[in-house]
């Protein structure tokens, strides 16, 4: 596969990879599907012709195959079949093994995410996927639908009956329940209007809204944060419904004495306002604003890469010095210990500044250009530069690890190494896993102290888990740009 080849020879391959899937041997077949999962970056047409063949094997009985071919059709997924591929996965998710639960739903809300159609796709699909996954699903789901409702004004009611419905039906599945008990809390006077276009007319009366609000607040099942959802939604309410609020209120007042502390603060702050300040109950409790998403994933993975640099240039925390061990010696460098971050120096003309009242105001700096330094299988590593004013001694590089495969990368972990005249501090990563198909990418910080402005080297060793394999990979970096040490 790493082997350059004619467009009409790597068609050939994959068409015999395809009839590798139709044998009856196991083993054909598992080699089959994972040279076609490391192929369909290079030619996807070409591997999109199998996929009726590939999502027939994600009923094999047999775990090994069964993921592989879930890690092919996630790669296959795109904005022509995002929807007939989606049914195909849901029905996966119903009957497959609890293991490769997690990694379903999330590949499904990975593609909604990228792919969907219409709005109202995409929130039917999170619905459907949080109904039958459950506690399976990724920690941002609840988070995710909370926010793609939210900015779709012209659903909320569509949202808020769905939500109404499913949560009657089950109250098990705590992060259905979240988003239901939130969508209800906003939007919960529109649940009691006539007939929504988009469903069927659905009478409900106030009491039924809270007494099954009262029902997840007394649910063994619920978890702390589920109820603390379910106590908000019940304040929202106060302000929304037309009846009384002494249910409400009575309701609050039990939970101001509840053993746990932060749904308990919740309690006693709610019944403040029903009691202190009552006048600025429906203020304080007003629907949420419209929440802006970000129109692409580069502008997320920017935002987030921007705030850890400008967090990482106030506060320097401790560095894995223990992870950096074995790379001693690479470069004849350091283990990576934290050294003190140099003094900043009094700018020049300091005297003249304060004689004539004017602001200081220092240089920018100069753009340095980025660099990428590694792509394997769709893992890219790419280096952007930062040299702080008032030190010019200190480099940051903040390493960006990018997935543009099928599969997450996981366990993943940088190390690096520099020469001794160097003084190197590694700061935590912003995790261990990068997500599949552009997910947010995985951001890590290196701070270098250049105090001789020698040439800069570097040594990094990556070691992750791809496609079911485990990577070691160690390589130097001799080519940064000369405005990272001049």
């Amino acid at each position: 596969m790493d082997i350059r080849a004619a467009a009409g020879l790597r068609v050939l391959a994959v068409n015999i990879l395809g009839r590798f899937l139709l044998n009856n041997d196991r083993n054909i077949r598992y080699v089959a599907l994972t040279s076609l999962l490391r192929m369909v970056q290079s030619d996807h047409s070409a591997v999109q012709r199998h996929r009726p063949t590939v999502v027939e094997c994600l009923r094999e009985p047999d775990a090994s195959l069964s993921r592989r071919a879930l890690e092919l059709s996630l790669a296959l997924v795109n904005s022509s079949n995002v929807r007939a591929m989606t049914q195909e996965l849901q029905s996966f998710l119903e009957s497959c093994p609890p293991d490769l639960r997690a990694d379903c739903a999330s590949g499904i809300l990975l593609a909604a995410e990228r792919f969907a159609p219409t709005k109202r796709w995409h929130i039917d699909t999170i619905l459907r996927v949080l109904t039958t996954a459950g506690t399976h699903v990724r920690d941002d789901a609840v988070a995710n639908l909370t926010q793609l409702i939210g900015g779709a004004q012209e659903l909320h009611a569509y949202s808020v009956r769905r939500l109404y419905s499913a949560l009657a039906d089950d109250i098990s599945q705590q992060p259905l329940v979240q988003v239901a008990a939130w969508c209800i809390g906003e939007y919960g006077d529109l649940l009691l209007e006539g007939a929504c276009e988009e469903t069927e007319p659905l009478q409900v009366e106030e009491e039924k809204v809270l007494a099954l609000l009262e029902k997840v607040l007394q649910s063994h099942m619920s978890l702390p944060a589920t109820r603390g959802y379910a106590l908000t939604a019940l304040m929202k309410l106060s302000t929304r419904l037309r009846g009384d609020n002494n249910r409400i209120r009575q309701v609050v007042s039990i939970y101001g004495s509840c053993l746990d502390v932060e749904l308990q603060q919740r309690a006693v702050e709610y019944n403040m306002l029903f009691w202190k300040y009552d006048h600025m109950r429906a203020a304080i409790l007003e629907k949420m604003p419209l929440v802006e998403r970000g129109g692409t994933q580069d502008e997320e993975a920017k935002e987030s890469k921007e705030a850890q640099l400008s967090e990482a240039a106030l506060v320097a925390t401790e560095p894995q010095a223990s992870k950096l061990l074995d790379l001693l010696d690479l470069l004849d460098g350091t283990s990576g210990a934290a050294q003190p971050p140099p003094a900043l120096e009094p700018s020049p003309g300091g005297t003249l500044v304060h004689l004539l009242d004017l602001p200081c105001v220092s240089p920018a700096p100069a753009s340095i250009p980025n660099l990428r330094v590694f792509e394997r299988e769709g893992l890219q590593l790419n280096l952007s530069f930062v040299r702080p004013p008032g030190t010019p001694a200190l480099l940051l590089i903040t390493v960006t690890a990018i997935n543009t495969s099928g599969a997450d990368v996981t366990h993943f972990v940088c190390q690096a190494a520099v020469p001794k005249s160097f003084q190197l501090q590694l700061q935590a990563p912003s995790g261990d896993t990068v997500p599949a198909q552009g997910g947010l990418p995985m951001t890590q910080l290196l701070r270098i102290l250049n105090p001789n402005k020698a040439p800069l080297r570097l040594k990094l060793r990556l070691t992750y888990n791809h496609f079911g394999q485990s990577v070691q990979e160690i390589f130097e970096v001799n080519n940064l740009p000369v405005e990272t040490w001049q």
